[in-house]
């Protein structure tokens, strides 16, 4: 079964970095677009970062600067550096992926669990 697995949250003190891994199950022939996105408490969920399959980048304005996505499609996983964190980081922090599974033609898009970060002094 296509599953996408994080690790790598935590707890950390503002100006800390943490980085997030998420890797796709085998069973996949294709990863297109991968992404991140978080939800804080009380918040809708939001996009992160966001990487194309020809690693075309895109932020959302409050981590610019700050976070870095990249992928390595080899190992089916792609990564979120998270340097210079802030309290308002605090959120669960979601993989995101379109991935097309063996014997299939189509791509469909598949969620991770979820991995808490928690910035706070």
């Amino acid at each position: 079964q296509v599953q996408l697995v994080e690790t790598g949250g935590g707890s950390v003190q503002p100006g800390e970095s943490l980085t997030l891994s998420c890797t796709a199950s085998e069973g996949i022939s294709g990863i297109d677009n991968m992404a991140w996105y978080r939800q804080a408490p009380g918040k809708q969920r939001e996009l992160v970062a966001s990487i194309t399959y020809g690693e075309v980048k895109k932020y959302t304005n409050s981590v610019k600067g700050r976070f870095t996505i990249s992928r390595d499609d080899v190992k089916r996983t792609v990564w979120l550096q998270m340097n210079s964190l802030k309290p308002e980081d605090t959120a669960v922090y979601y993989c995101n992926a379109d991935l097309q599974p063996l014997n299939s033609e189509v791509y469909s898009n598949w969620w991770g669990q979820g991995t808490q970060v928690t910035v706070s002094s």
